[in-house]
């Protein structure tokens, strides 16, 4: 069964931040040159290194801040609302953190997740079944990493993701193909490691809020 950034669980991992700077991801990785905590930066230059001749991973988000989390948080929200008319908060919260992470658990305000795909020689993006930050009401569930009915190459190039992503510890969240982190709350109870590495961070500032 999935576990979902909304469960329990994920929320009662306790957080030791290392300390560890935000640093931009260099030209090979996309123009966004996206911030991530140092130690993912070095796991991800070393997927790279993995990559077969002429595909690269394409990063087009790494830290994002916590107003702009709440900004998709109420986006998508809304969203679900509409397509469920009564639903309950509790199912609501829970059907939401399918898509976007709850602040306070949240990989991307930590620094600690990347949203990323693959891309050829020319910087064009593989078939990877869905477009990044396809919903699962948009895509019909094909967003799901697992997902039957992609097609023979989404297949094998989200396999690609996989076998070069995880040797270096990042793990990725089930309904989202292209989310993949290291460090944070869900890749702790993920792992099994006794605590979070990173805690949210304040881009401004550059250091970890104790709101975590």
């Amino acid at each position: 069964m999935t576990i979902l950034l909304s469960d329990p669980r994920v929320s009662a991992v306790p957080v030791h931040d290392t300390g560890e700077p935000l640093v931009a991801l260099d030209a090979s990785f996309g123009k966004a040159r996206a911030l991530v905590r140092a130690g993912l930066a070095d796991r991800l230059a070393g997927a790279q290194d993995l990559l077969p001749p002429g595909v690269r991973l394409h990063v087009v988000e790494g830290h994002r801040s916590v107003e702009a989390q709440r900004a998709i948080i109420a986006r998508y929200s809304a969203q679900v609302c509409a397509a469920r008319p009564g639903i309950s908060a509790d199912e609501l919260h829970r059907l939401t953190s399918r898509y976007v992470a709850p602040v306070e658990v949240a990989p991307h305000v930590a620094g600690a997740a990347v949203d990323l795909t693959l891309v050829d020689v020319c910087g064009d993006e593989l078939d990877l079944g869905t477009a990044i930050d396809a919903t699962p009401e948009e895509s019909d569930g094909a967003c799901y990493f697992a997902a039957d009915g992609i097609g023979a190459d989404a297949a094998a190039h989200r396999r690609l993701l996989a076998a070069v992503l995880t040797p270096f510890g990042l793990v990725n969240y089930p309904t989202e193909w292209w989310h993949w982190s290291y460090g944070d709350r869900y890749w702790a109870l993920r792992t099994g490691a006794p605590a979070a590495l990173y805690a949210p961070v304040d881009v401004r500032v550059g250091v970890a809020s104790d709101a975590a």
